[in-house]
């Protein structure tokens, strides 16, 4: 663990507000790329790393300092983003899958040719039809690349759940794909 992070750990919890402002604006760009694999919607993104934020400090009495300072709040963010789409899928809201001239470049482009965003695009809208535990086990697996092991700690599971989750979870997506007609435009992606 870094110095700075440690010395600041202990600054906040003295009630030095200004060492958790540093600790915040230090590691506010990993959390809020981390958060954006749970939500493209800007304002819910910043909400969800104000809440990570605001988590974290209530909880800066528990770190241990064992790991650096980021794997405490990547757990945190992970659990938010988890909640977050546990919330949300209590919501009856299909995302639709985008139209069919998206699919059909997708199709017709070879691998270098694939603007990155109507590709992801497209995953994020077979992410959002499967459910929380699903999508974030494929989620940190394949965008965050994070093994099997790492996600068991993240969430508190069995290394052994992770893996069925994410077995499980493939043949979801794949399901989904073929029952949408696309799963040979996507044959790239799955």
């Amino acid at each position: 663990m870094e110095n700075t992070d440690w010395a600041d750990v202990v600054a906040s919890l003295a009630g030095d507000d200004d060492a958790y402002a540093r600790l915040v604006r230090r590691y506010e760009k990993p959390i809020t790329s981390l958060l954006w694999r749970f939500t493209r919607d800007p304002v819910q993104c910043e909400e969800l790393v104000q809440q990570v934020f605001v988590d974290a400090y209530f909880s800066l009495k528990t770190y241990r300092g064992d790991a650096p300072l980021l794997h405490w709040l990547r757990r945190i963010a992970t659990r938010t983003g988890y909640h977050f789409w546990r919330d949300k899928a209590r919501e009856p809201l299909e995302t639709a899958l985008p139209d069919s001239d998206i699919l059909e470049q997708i199709e017709a482009a070879q691998d270098d040719d694939i603007d990155p965003s109507e590709a992801a695009a497209v995953l994020q809208a077979l992410l959002a039809r499967l459910g929380a535990d699903d999508r974030l086990v494929l989620t940190l697996m394949y965008f965050e690349e994070c093994g099997t092991q790492e996600i068991a700690e993240r969430m508190g599971w069995s290394r052994a759940k992770v893996k069925t989750q994410a077995l499980r979870a493939r043949r979801k997506i794949k399901e989904i794909a073929e029952r949408e007609h696309i799963l040979e435009k996507l044959g790239w992606t799955l």
